[in-house]
């Protein structure tokens, strides 16, 4: 973490120095007239969003939510690791990981061949593979998670804050104009409710839920099926005699449905997903009048012979299955994508909703936003055009299908009777083989962006093969060299709108610093074409080198300028640009990514953390033509 760059102040170095002009938030200030952006919904989507663009004070954002004030429980609860590596640009992947539950084993349960109408443990699988990721699976209450990014928020330049008590009545998109096209309509649902409010924005982001009126209005809606089956989910403090009741399990039993147990910080409470009754095909869930005293008679059927005893029910709720998801996931129609950009946009239950047993739900809404921030920043600053954000509703709703499609074939082997969730392919149960193979979806590591603006040509994958160009850059050890810290270095990544290169050194030095001079001093390079006169020089592409030999090794006097270089207001060095391999820890970057140890290469990486290209480090040209396609 680096601090002091415009001079020293003492404090909490997580808190930024206020921005001026920012908007007054003193009670009864008004609204604004106009916005930037307008966030629907103060859920994990629409704060994970508010978050990066809070960062940036010269746009003007605005985030609204129908509730009073922040949720305190239930909803969702894991956090997959590739969610966790987001935290860490976020700033509080480490107060995350000391709170939480780390799922490291989960536990397989089934009736026990010679006494069915008992469950017996069939074996455990390791939850997190080894090196797929630094972060660990982690299960925390997600009001925290709402709570931590609006701390970043109210410590950023912006100072934003929620504007609770204001729900979106309506969006109206005005396409003949690019001055704050958007209308939206507020309803008070406080003190004066029903009260509305007019606010124009250029552009809208809805984030308010599966019954999104945002969605509703620009056309949206949600397709897909039901499975008609009753799930009851309960947050509870109990005791029982089930010896895995802290860690995670799936369990099925003979003839009385399934449960999975997750549990969930604090060392005392877990969450039960409890199986109920099938429902009729014209039938809801909420007919049924199902109840937490259901669900705890029927976990008590499915675990037999083993018991819980249930101290207090912290939050319940009866949901059926269902898969659905929109047709886009943008305001353009159609067939109109050449000659209109979008305005608004949707992402989280807005645009995609499952049942919550993957545990995909909330990390995939995060991803959303954590994909349109950046794309956002850069219009509206001015860096690129507005066709860029395009490739939102592109990239998103093919990983939202993904997560659908697999959310689906999941749910339907949870839910098999024993008998079903056998193949005649060895004695390993069904629904084990099946989570087994679903780890890196699990782990939210199975996306991969296709060729693009945004992502390069698979050209020179050899050069680095273990960095796949259009998956989230792989993070490994390495140590700074100016001071001999070990550290990772996916973990100089924030969520800050900078795009990264990481050039990593062959046997020869020369093209390294040759490369460095290029992006420093050549008119063609992408650092010297979109840095502003008043900006740093890496205010918008953050170059850092990796060498082979260990750093007492290196010269760092004779490093290239451009990797020492000066900024902020004081014109102060920046000393953390230059690293090594971690030649006694953790193990060699080269060899644990696949890095060309001849050649080197660099990785292009996006303000999202996902590889955008490989290139040699001599790939000038490429590298310039790319960024050209992007940047204004």
């Amino acid at each position: 973490m680096q601090f002091y760059v415009d001079g020293f102040r003492g404090g909490d170095p997580d808190i930024k120095n206020a921005a001026p002009n920012r908007r007054d938030r003193a009670e009864h200030a008004p609204l604004p007239e106009k916005v930037d952006v307008l966030i629907a919904g103060t859920g994990p989507a629409g704060l994970c969003l508010a978050a990066q663009l809070a960062q940036f004070p010269e746009i003007d954002t605005m985030i609204v939510e129908a509730s009073p004030c922040n949720i305190n429980k239930g909803k969702a609860d894991g956090i997959n690791t590739r969610t966790m590596e987001m935290f860490q640009a976020f700033g509080f992947a480490d107060k995350v990981k000391r709170e939480s539950y780390w799922v490291n084993q989960t536990a397989f349960w089934m009736p026990d061949p010679e006494n069915p109408a008992n469950i017996k443990r069939i074996g455990r699988v390791q939850d997190v593979a080894d090196d797929s990721s630094e972060m660990p699976h982690i299960l925390i209450n997600q009001a925290r998670l709402h709570q931590l990014f609006l701390d970043v928020m109210k410590d950023s330049p912006s100072r934003l804050a929620p504007d609770y008590n204001w729900s979106v009545k309506d969006v109206q998109v005005d396409t003949t104009t690019d001055d704050y096209p958007v209308t939206v309509t507020l309803e008070d649902t406080g003190v004066d409710w029903g009260v509305t409010k007019t606010i124009r924005a250029n552009y809208v982001v809805g984030c308010d839920g599966a019954r999104s009126n945002v969605r509703r209005a620009i056309g949206g809606k949600l397709h897909g099926d039901a499975a008609h089956q009753a799930w009851g989910v309960m947050d509870i403090l109990a005791n029982t005699d089930f010896p895995d009741v802290r860690q995670k399990c799936l369990i099925t039993s003979a003839t009385e449905g399934n449960v999975l147990i997750l549990p969930r910080e604090g060392g005392y409470l877990f969450r039960m997903y409890v199986e109920l009754d099938k429902l009729r095909e014209d039938e809801r869930v909420a007919e049924r009048g199902f109840g937490q005293d259901d669900m705890i008679a029927a976990a008590n059927r499915i675990m037999a012979p083993y018991t819980i005893d249930v101290k207090e029910v912290v939050w319940w709720s009866i949901y059926e299955i269902g898969h659905r998801m929109t047709d886009r996931f943008d305001d353009v129609p159609e067939g109109e994508a050449a000659t209109r950009n979008p305005r608004v946009f949707t992402a989280g239950d807005a645009c995609h909703t499952h049942s919550p047993k993957a545990g995909q739900g909330m990390n995939v809404s995060m991803q959303d936003t954590f994909n349109l921030g950046w794309k956002l920043a850069h219009v509206l600053q001015g860096r690129a055009d507005a066709s860029l954000l395009h490739s939102y509703s592109a990239e998103r709703w093919t990983e939202a299908k993904r997560l659908v499609d697999t959310d689906h074939e999941w749910a339907r082997i949870m839910s098999a009777p024993p008998g079903e969730s056998e193949l005649d392919k060895g004695d390993e149960p069904r629904f084990v083989r099946a989570f087994k193979d679903n780890l890196e979806f699990t782990g939210g590591l199975a996306v991969k962006y296709d060729p693009s603006k945004l992502i390069g040509a698979a050209t020179h994958q050899a050069l680095a093969t273990g960095q796949e160009i259009g998956r989230r850059f792989h993070s490994a050890p390495v140590v700074r060299v100016a001071d001999a810290k070990q550290m990772q270095l996916g973990h100089l990544a924030l969520a800050d709108g900078r795009w990264r290169i990481y050039a990593f050194a062959g046997k020869d030095h020369a093209p390294l610093h040759a490369l460095a001079n290029w992006l420093e001093k050549d008119p063609a390079s992408p650092v010297v074409k979109f840095t502003g006169q008043d900006e740093d020089i890496d205010a918008l592409i953050d170059l850092r080198a990796v060498f082979q030999e260990t750093f007492d090794q290196l010269a760092y006097e004779d490093m290239p300028s451009l990797l020492k270089p000066t900024k902020g207001k004081l014109g102060l060095q920046d000393h953390e640009k230059v690293f090594c391999v971690d030649h006694k820890g953790e193990g060699d970057f080269f060899d644990m990514r696949g890095i060309d140890r001849d050649q080197g290469c660099m990785i292009v990486v996006r303000p999202d953390q996902y590889t955008a290209h490989v290139l040699p480090l001599d790939g000038f040209d490429a590298l310039s033509e790319f960024f050209d396609g992007i940047f204004r």
